[in-house]
């Protein structure tokens, strides 16, 4: 499989891809198809390797891979980079890599499944950067991105959405949505929007006035 790379522009979205479950091809290929530049997480260098994807860097603190340079020799130009730090997971250090390079927008695959604390803490940081770079998480069944404080988006009637605060929102209003709110305050655990549908053919509009609150358009497949 590979990635193919037309235009290296810095407004494109670029692709990270993590060390969760892997997703389907069809999902991975249209990704690699459309994002320019893509950086693996050292975790999944080897599943990268094997599957024989094109990818443009490789980053993290490479603890149990003894030298990545020559892993990814026949695959030049691909930049090795080495992060250290372990106060940040590698894809926190990774959407902070893309953003020192200038780009704007991130789709991120592979970051769900597995282990549990991983998808968990990859999910709750995703609003931690929402004003530096736009970030959506993608797998079979879902696609997360953070919701800025006035959204609006046209959907199909019955389209499953699910708005989960990160850990709080207040002033919540919905539109549009077989469940709406007017005025709420959400906290996670105590109080989310988990599995609600669009109402409604068309636009479903939301807003709030503080906090952090996570889109999660949800796709059931049998």
């Amino acid at each position: 499989m590979s990635s193919h790379h037309f235009v290296r522009d810095l407004q494109e979205p670029s692709l990270i891809i993590a060390n969760g479950e892997s997703c389907s091809s069809e999902l991975l290929g249209q990704l690699l198809e459309w994002n320019p530049f893509v950086l693996v997480l050292d975790g999944a260098l080897h599943r990268v390797l094997e599957l024989g994807i094109r990818f443009d860097a490789v980053l993290g603190d490479f603890d149990g891979i003894r030298d990545p340079e020559s892993l990814v020799e026949q695959y030049q130009p691909v930049q090795v980079i080495h992060t250290p730090d372990q106060d940040k997971s590698d894809l926190e250090k990774g959407i902070e890599w893309l953003i020192e390079q200038g780009h704007r927008a991130c789709n991120i695959v592979w970051a769900t499944g597995r282990r549990a604390d991983h998808g968990f803490h990859n999910l709750a940081m995703l609003p931690k950067y929402q004003e530096q770079i736009e970030l959506v998480m993608l797998d079979d069944y879902s696609k997360v991105f953070p919701v800025k404080k006035a959204f609006r988006k046209w959907y199909p009637k019955g389209f499953n959405i699910s708005l989960i605060p990160v850990p709080e929102v207040r002033g919540l209003y919905t539109e549009n949505l077989e469940f709406n709110v007017e005025d709420a305050q959400w906290t996670l655990p105590w109080r989310t929007g988990s599995s609600n549908k669009v109402a409604g053919e068309g636009f479903v509009s939301i807003r709030f006035d503080s906090g952090f609150l996570l889109m999660m358009e949800c796709f059931d497949r049998h």
